[in-house]
Parts: structure tokens; C-alpha cells; sequence
């Protein structure tokens, strides 16, 4: 039981993108009891009761796309997304999610999910989503979280990591797998189309796929085939299966990659818009950086991962076989339909090193291939390989690629919702994204001259993808929703930076998850498993478990 929370003469954001008005706020067991006129709200013998005059109170923000699925179960109360006034977290992007697995994919799904965020230790993969809400729900959170079938956990489990159609029979197995995961309460299914496996499967399967999600009334994400000159191809493929399902659609990070293709994500986003028009219930998400991040393997053509990381580290280590790849990385040339070489359109210079997982290679965080490479005296491939093998595949980078206007943009898009992208590893140097993405939001575009809206950009972080992900019970501040809250000023800003990426943000006041306080004072607050608010969304269900 926590004390009544009583919030006065706030400037009220509730959400709905409705100009601020000015109230007190009061919750009580995790839930809003009450909205009134400003200085109406009674408090009584016990209660917490903040002062809110000249600053914002708006419902918890939900960060709609994060790779936070492993560190949810090693540090379950850490501050990074907290202290940005985030309370739900979505997780299981881009075809990456800890479940299902079998016992004869558990190498291969430890294999998958370590190049992008480091070793996977063997109890940190699950056999289904029941399985890991409940560890997560343990392991006590100070954020909500939302879970995606990760397709590319789905298609080791039945096919492996073979570059080959599903069979008749496998693609009804893979069906009856991810529906086995909805019915517990998965939020959807997540593709990864540019990411062996899931890279791998062609329009059958994901028809097959895509019509179970439909069924269930769930949703479907997608990092699409290309962000660069196949975007606009790429897109069309989405939205074809969005029709041929008639499901609903989720655009993963929207963007174009690379100058000679600066302009086509607005493209894009008129075409969604285009679509939504005819009927076809599509938005996107998108962080706020001109740079993204990946894991090192997405500089090879997706033929490379034929067989996993052990079938590449062979072909790096033939002659023949790595000569090929040279020729698709520097070239372009490879057999993949679609694929274009990401160094050949921003260069070495525009890779840097985020993470590692050798404490050899550590002091190469911040690095770039191509300074890397001027030291060593060698070619910036040769660097590459090098560090493929020495790292075991399971290196993360940094790419600067995109068009800050055309970002800006993108942004104010009215089908854009906010997701940070995080791909948090402990001991390395990330995107500064998984520690600054919603003040900066705020900050930049937003408050700081910026041409959004506050309240416009309020909506995009909280009842835009609160609808997107069927969290019905928040994402609007009304009473008898949940208590989770955000109280911040005019003076939000980011302090991450590319250099140091995980300085905590300014401006952000107080925090409250389920009407429990995770930040005080820009601050986060150190709760026992016990005492942390956060539990697993489980779609299907009466709301989280409490």
C-alpha cells in the first residue's frame, strides 16, 4: 500500500494532444482517483502532497521500441529509462526476443541474441512468453513492459538458422508456435528483415505468420528489408501483408539511410499515410538522432549468416569465402535481393565502435573503422574481420546516416510515435538514445524552438502507442487509469552524448509507476524487488497482474 499522492496546481498534459490546463491530481493504489480545479484537491494525514506550480504533469511515457529484454532480467531497477519519465517499456524488436525456444535451438537463439547485446547466459532464454513475464515480474522492475514475439526466436525453433523457404509443415508448426504466445499474452509478432533468420523467410510464411496475429487482434511489427535505396520496395512489402491479414502494423524506426537516399523516409511516411487513408490501420516509430545502431554482422550481406555465426566465422576464415565478402561490402556485389553495402553509402569513417564483448577489445569502444584501420595500418575490411572473429560476431555499432531535417521531419509526422532503440550493454559505450531519447524529444523539438507542439509531443510518447499496443488502461491521464505519471519543467534536456552516452537527462522532477515513486528529484529511487511497481503487460487479460 502506498500513501495517497495528491499533485497541485500542475499544468495538466493528458495525453490526448488537448491544450494543457492547469488541476491537481490525485491517486491512490496505483490509480488516478481524481482530476480537479487547481488547489481542489484535499489531502489528508499521510499523504504525499507535491507542489507543482509552473511545471507539466503528463501520463508515463512508453518508449514503443527497445531491445531492453536482458537487461529487464539483470538489472530490473535501473534508472536509464526512469529518470527520462519512461514507464512502460515495449521489447522483443526487431525479430530479437529471449522465447520461445526449444532445447535444440537454445545455442543458436543464445547465438542470435548475443550479437547484438553481448553473451546470453543459458537460464536468460525462456521456452515462451509465460515463462519469461513471470522471471521478469520476480526480478521486481520500476517499468512496465510490453512483450513481442521475436520471429526470429520462432524460426530457429522450428527451421534453424538454414537461408531456405519454411516447409508446408513447418510453416503451420511456426504458426501454431506464435499463436501458443499470443494466447499468453504476447503483444504481437516482430520481424526482422534484414536480420538472418528472419531475413530468411519468404512471402508464404510471413502471410502465414502475419494471418495468426490477425486472428489473435494483435500486432505487427516490422524492421523492414532495407532503409536504404529498397526502402520504398520495403514498405510496399509491409503493407501488403498488413492488407493480405488485415492486421494492424507497426513501421520499426522509419528512416533513410544514407545521402543519396535522404528524402525517401518522407516518402515513406506519405505512403503510410497514403495507405491509412484506404483503410490499412499502419503508423511508425522513430528515435531522435541522425545516427542508428546494430550489431556489427548488418555491415555483411544477410547470405553471410547462411548457418549462424560458426558457418561465417568459416567463411572468413577461407580465402575464397572472405574474398567474396570483400567484394559485397566494398563492391556491393552479393546474391541477396535488396541488400545494398551500408559502407559503401556512409563510409568507414561513419561506423564507430559502440560495444564489445571481449575486455581485450575494450579500449576499441568509440572507435571508428577507419581510424582503427589508419593505426593498424591495414584496410578498414581487413579491421572488420578482424574484429568479427576476435569478438565472436557480437560486436555493436554506431552509424551516422541519416538527414537531421528530413529526421525533423519524420518526427512530426501525426503517425510517429517515440521509441528509443536501446540496445543497453553494461561496460560499453551506446547509443546515447537508451539514456537520452525523451528529453531530448521534449527538449529539442518540442520546447527549445522547437515546431511540435508540447502537448503533440506528450501524445506520441503516451496514449499514441498506449492505443498501438492495446494498453487500454493508461497512456491518458483519467481517473480510474493506472497512476503512472510524469512530472517535468521547462528546462528538460539531455545530457547523453556520443562520447558519453549515459549521463542522465535534467528536467525530470518526479516519476511515479503505478503511483509508486521510481524518480524523486531527478533521481532514481533504489527499490527492493518487492517494493518495484513494474509487471508484464500480458495482452488478452485483464491488464497487469498485481
Amino acid at each position: 500500500m502506498t500513501p495517497r499522492l495528491v499533485i497541485r496546481h500542475a499544468r495538466i498534459i493528458d495525453g490526448t494532444g488537448a491544450p494543457w490546463f492547469r488541476g491537481d491530481l490525485v491517486a491512490e493504489n496505483g490509480v488516478i482517483r481524481a482530476i480537479t480545479a487547481p488547489g481542489q484537491a484535499l489531502a489528508g494525514a499521510g499523504d504525499t502532497v507535491i507542489d507543482a506550480v509552473g511545471r507539466y504533469l503528463a501520463p508515463g511515457f512508453i518508449d514503443a521500441h527497445t531491445h531492453d529484454d536482458l537487461v529487464a532480467l539483470r538489472a530490473p531497477a535501473r534508472g536509464d529509462k526512469a529518470t527520462q519519465g519512461v514507464t512502460t517499456v515495449v521489447g522483443g524488436n526487431c525479430s530479437f526476443s529471449l522465447f520461445p525456444v526449444v532445447e535444440a535451438s537454445r545455442p543458436a537463439l543464445r547465438e542470435h541474441y548475443g550479437a547484438l547485446l553481448g553473451a546470453v547466459a543459458e537460464d536468460e532464454v525462456f521456452p515462451d512468453f509465460t515463462a519469461y513475464a513471470d522471471a521478469l515480474d520476480a526480478a521486481g522492475m520500476n517499468t512496465h513492459y510490453v512483450g513481442l514475439v521475436g520471429h526470429a526466436a520462432l524460426r530457429l525453433a522450428v527451421v534453424g538458422f538454414e537461408r531456405r523457404p519454411a516447409t508446408p509443415a513447418e510453416r503451420q508448426t511456426l504458426c501454431a508456435l506464435l499463436d501458443r504466445q499470443l494466447e499468453q499474452g504476447a503483444a504481437g509478432l516482430s520481424l526482422g528483415l534484414v536480420y538472418p533468420p528472419s531475413a530468411f523467410a519468404d512471402e508464404d510464411e510471413l502471410l502465414a505468420l502475419a494471418a495468426v496475429v490477425a486472428r489473435r487482434g494483435r500486432l505487427l511489427a516490422a524492421h523492414v528489408r532495407s532503409y536504404e535505396g529498397g526502402l520504398l520496395d520495403s514498405v510496399e512489402e509491409f503493407l501488403r501483408l498488413l492488407r493480405a491479414a488485415k492486421t494492424a502494423g507497426l513501421l520499426s524506426h522509419l528512416q533513410a539511410a544514407g545521402a543519396p537516399y535522404w528524402g525517401q523516409a518522407r516518402q515513406a511516411a506519405a505512403r503510410l499515410e497514403q495507405e491509412r487513408q484506404s483503410g490499412t490501420d499502419v503508423s511508425f516509430d522513430m528515435y531522435p538522432y541522425p545516427a542508428g545502431s546494430s550489431t556489427i554482422l548488418q555491415l555483411l550481406p544477410p547470405s553471410a549468416l547462411d548457418g549462424g555465426y560458426p558457418a561465417l566465422s568459416a567463411r572468413l576464415r577461407d580465402p575464397a569465402g572472405k574474398a567474396a565478402l570483400r567484394r559485397a561490402v566494398e563492391q556491393g556485389e552479393a546474391p541477396d535481393a535488396g541488400w545494398e553495402s551500408k559502407v559503401r553509402l556512409i563510409g568507414w569513417g561513419n561506423v564507430r565502435i559502440s560495444g564489445v564483448a571481449s575486455d581485450v577489445l575494450k579500449p576499441l569502444q568509440g572507435r571508428t573503422l577507419l581510424a582503427l584501420a589508419g593505426e593498424r595500418g591495414e584496410d578498414p575490411f581487413e579491421t572488420l574481420v578482424d574484429l568479427i572473429l576476435s569478438d565472436n560476431g557480437q560486436t555493436t555499432i554506431i552509424m551516422f546516416q541519416l538527414s537531421e531535417e528530413e529526421l525533423a521531419d519524420v518526427l512530426r509526422h501525426r503517425l510517429h510515435m517515440l521509441g528509443s532503440d536501446s540496445l543497453p550493454r553494461q561496460g560499453t559505450l551506446p547509443h546515447p538514445r537508451a539514456c537520452g531519447t525523451f528529453p531530448r524529444f521534449i527538449g529539442v523539438y518540442a520546447l527549445a524552438g522547437g515546431t511540435l507542439p508540447l502537448e503533440e509531443a506528450v501524445r506520441k510518447m503516451t496514449s499514441l502507442p498506449a492505443q498501438r499496443f492495446g494498453l487500454h488502461d493508461r497512456g491518458i491521464l483519467r481517473p480510474g487509469l493506472v497512476a503512472d505519471l510524469v512530472l517535468f519543467g521547462e528546462d528538460v534536456r539531455d545530457c547523453a552524448t556520443f562520447d558519453n552516452p549515459t549521463l542522465p537527462p535534467l528536467g525530470l522532477d518526479h516519476v511515479w509507476v503505478a503511483g509508486v515513486p521510481v524518480v524523486d528529484h531527478g533521481r532514481a529511487v533504489p527499490l527492493s524487488p518487492g517494493q518495484a511497481p513494474g509487471r508484464v503487460f500480458r495482452a488478452g487479460f485483464c491488464g497487469p497482474a498485481r
